[in-house]
């Protein structure tokens, strides 16, 4: 762990500003990647009961604080001062570095649907970018043949930057698993954002964002699905914050 980053509960994370650290250097690195993944209170919980996502975390190049708990935690235990960084903010950054240098960025994961509008929304707004994707069957697990069939489809494009989208532990396992075969010098999953950017789901205003609760108009949309987030997950990881430090 170095200066840039603090730890709390066994995880590394990154506090300073990302930007400055990714340039053209990391895009020209050879076989050496850069792998970025992000932290909340809800990938912390379930990171104490799936062994392979905690390895998954602990091994990324920069493991940013995406998540208004950690936030919170480290400026009440540690006195640390830092702002969310989404995978939102995150995919932005690195969009208008792939512009600026003229990169190869690809997709993988999400619907066909999904894809398409996401390639054209880049193609419109970003003309200096060379884009692709590739949507894997939705399965629980991708098996050999088709994880054969990902890995072709990404490295004969030979992307810069890999966004991977296929939703929290799923998303950090794969790349963690096959790393060694990517062909890709950043990589980077980023779940929900794919339908972020497409537009399939609306993220939730600014205003919630710059007060912390951008969780909550989401949680009132799709209480079903994000309810363990909030009444389960986050109680843990706040439990642990407080009592394992």
């Amino acid at each position: 762990m170095n200066n840039k980053e603090t730890s709390i509960l066994g995880y590394s994370v990154f506090i300073e500003d990302l930007n400055p650290l990714i340039g053209k250097p990391q895009f020209e690195t050879d076989g050496e990647k850069l792998i970025i993944n992000t932290i909340n209170p809800h990938s912390y919980a379930e990171s104490k009961k799936d062994r392979l996502f905690e390895k998954a975390l602990k091994s990324s190049s920069y493991l940013i604080p995406d998540g208004i708990g950690i936030v919170l935690m480290l400026r009440l235990l540690k006195g640390i001062k830092i702002k969310r960084f989404t995978g939102s903010d995150l995919h932005d950054l690195l969009l208008e570095k792939a512009e600026a240098y003229h990169l190869k960025v690809f997709y993988f994961g999400s619907a066909p649907a999904t894809l398409e509008k996401i390639e054209a929304k880049i193609k419109q707004r970003y003309p200096n970018i060379k884009v692709a994707s590739y949507s894997p069957p939705y399965k629980e697990s991708l098996d050999e043949e088709d994880n054969r069939a990902a890995l072709k489809a990404i490295n004969d494009f030979a992307p810069d930057i890999l966004f991977v989208g296929m939703t929290a532990p799923k998303q950090e396992k794969w790349v963690f698993s096959n790393q060694s075969e990517l062909n890709a010098s950043v990589i980077c999953s980023i779940g929900a954002v794919f339908d972020f950017f497409a537009g399939t789901k609306q993220r939730s205003s600014p205003f919630w964002n710059s007060i912390g609760l951008e969780w909550l108009p989401r949680l009132l949309k799709e209480p079903t699905r994000l309810w363990k987030r909030v009444f389960i997950s986050a109680p843990i990881f706040f439990w642990d914050a407080f009592t394992k430090r």
